[in-house]
């Protein structure tokens, strides 16, 4: 299949989290399945700098840029996957993050920025703009591409498209202005089109338009069907059920391999677990903490927000450094819950190391040497480091929500009797949940250590690779398809039939 898959990130080029690390593995997965698949991407200076050779396919005159919008062809690096970048300096030659200013505030022209580069997705789409090359179908990711089935919705002769949900709370919200600052379609401006309480939504255009709708995990899908987790949403989101499907994300297993992982102090694969003992010292001595096999050392990765339950981290604190237990953890975020680890770190400065901002080697290092890596997000459409742990022999300590409850196998009689184990589940949001289960598994470090060994070869035997996903989405990719053509030779030969009995009107 020739297929687009369009974002606004992707690992190795540019990535802030999670959906970098997905766009930049599953398309490489279809693409070793046989498919031509192609990708997208804002020119960021950060992506200019590393995508290796480009050539330039074509330029475009677009609504929104006074400029003309040079298409610019290459190759992911480490892969044979064709890359597209959409090289509108105006709007994508800035410094830092590709959402945010230096401040953390949002980029204020983010809608004028992510309009433009769904237009120039949408005359690739339709052949526009290279003519060697046309998809049959456009696979979209997150708020930042929900324009394009919206735009490509308004096109009878147009590729099949899909939508991809990696988190509902992040809906590319603008004022009803904005919509007609942008030029949009008039026909767009609808409760089943992108407003949602006389707001634009870029999320909603994709939901709303696309062929198909799929989430990060199967139990999210679910969830967001539900006001809980809806986000407003939840009646189009029930609309679309039967056109909605939870596929559980894979991982990169090249990257994150703790057997050939070039970042961590020794490498180890389940034969040679006596060395993940040595990461942990380097772990410990890298970060300042007091040396040892005997404190359990946790590990916490990810933005610092509520969103992943940071908040009940800092409030079990206390509780939980009352015990042999060590933490370091690695994130950035909302200001005040990063300045109230700074200060947890300084009271507790032989149990806590907290490093701010985000290092992809140190994340890596954390994942080798951390005995348990902690999770207590409120929700989780997929969440990709309870994968990255479990390969790595660490075991997850996490909230059943999301990603987390389809990924990880709680240890209870059941699952220790049958040996499907692999980390430990707490049900409820709250910092007691988070102190009783790490006692938990402090008790079965500690005392049960045949049973602690079960629990990390279970989960680094797991197979998280993007093959099997990979396979469902390629699956879905050509029932949406022959749905599109289906319904498309419908209504051709609905429209023919009629022109008889309109000529003799006429």
């Amino acid at each position: 299949m020739e297929v687009l898959f369009c974002t606004s990130e992707a690992f190795p080029l540019v990535k802030t989290g999670g959906l970098g690390d997905v766009c930049g593995s599953l398309p490489r997965a279809l693409h070793e399945l046989g498919n031509d698949v192609r990708l997208i991407l804002p020119a960021y200076p950060e992506v200019m700098e590393r995508a290796g050779k480009l050539t330039a396919v074509t330029s475009l005159t677009l609504t929104g840029a006074s400029e003309p919008v040079e298409i610019l062809l290459g190759q992911l690096p480490g892969s044979e996957v064709g890359l597209y970048l959409v090289n509108s300096p105006e709007h994508f030659r800035r410094p830092g993050n590709p959402y945010l200013q230096k401040d953390g505030s949002d980029w204020p022209d983010n809608a004028e920025r992510f309009a433009l580069f769904a237009r120039a997705i949408v005359a690739l789409a339709l052949g526009q703009a290279d003519t060697g090359w046309k998809p049959e179908l456009v696979h979209c990711n997150d708020w930042q591409t929900g324009l394009v089935p919206a735009l490509l919705s308004e096109h009878e002769a147009r590729p099949a498209t899909l939508f991809s949900i990696h988190n509902l709370s992040y809906q590319g919200l603008f004022p009803a202005a904005t919509f007609t600052a942008l030029e949009l379609p008039d026909t767009l401006w609808s409760i089943d089109g992108l407003e949602f309480n006389n707001m634009l939504c870029f999320l909603k255009g994709g939901i709303a338009n696309a062929d198909w709708v799929t989430t990060v995990s199967p139990s999210y899908a679910e969830e967001i069907c539900t006001s809980e987790f809806g986000y407003g949403l939840e009646g189009l989101l029930q609309y679309r059920s039967a056109n909605l499907t939870g596929i559980l994300n894979g991982m990169d297993k090249q990257t994150w391999n703790p057997g050939s992982d070039p970042h961590i102090e020794r490498g180890y694969d389940v034969h040679s677990l006596q060395h993940k003992v040595v990461n942990k010292f380097a772990l410990q001595r890298e970060q300042g903490l007091p040396v040892g096999s005997q404190p359990l050392l946790l590990g916490h990765i990810g933005r610092l927000v509520e969103q992943k339950g940071v908040d009940l981290i800092l409030d079990s604190l206390d509780a939980l450094f009352q015990h042999p237990i060590q933490m370091v953890i690695l994130g950035s975020g909302d200001h005040e819950l990063e300045q109230r680890l700074m200060d947890a770190a300084d009271r507790y400065p032989e149990q806590l190391a907290v490093h701010i901002g985000y290092d992809e080697q140190l994340a890596h290092r954390i994942e080798a040497g951390a005995d348990c890596l902690l999770i207590p997000s409120r929700y989780e459409p997929c969440g990709l480091n309870q994968m990255y742990s479990m390969a790595y022999g660490t075991i997850p300590i996490a909230h059943r929500t999301g990603g987390l409850a389809d990924s990880i196998v709680d240890l209870d009689k059941q699952s220790e009797r049958d040996y499907t184990a692999t980390g430990f589940i707490f049900d409820e949001d709250s910092p007691q949940a988070i102190l009783k289960t790490c006692l938990r598994a402090l008790t079965h470090f500690q005392t049960r250590r045949i049973d602690w060994w079960k629990l990390v070869i279970t989960g680094m035997k797991k197979d998280f690779s993007w093959s099997k996903s990979a396979a469902q989405y390629l699956e879905l990719y050509q029932r949406v398809c022959n749905n599109t053509q289906t319904q498309a030779s419908i209504a051709a030969d609905s429209e023919h039939k009629t022109m008889p009995s309109q000529a003799v009107s006429v």
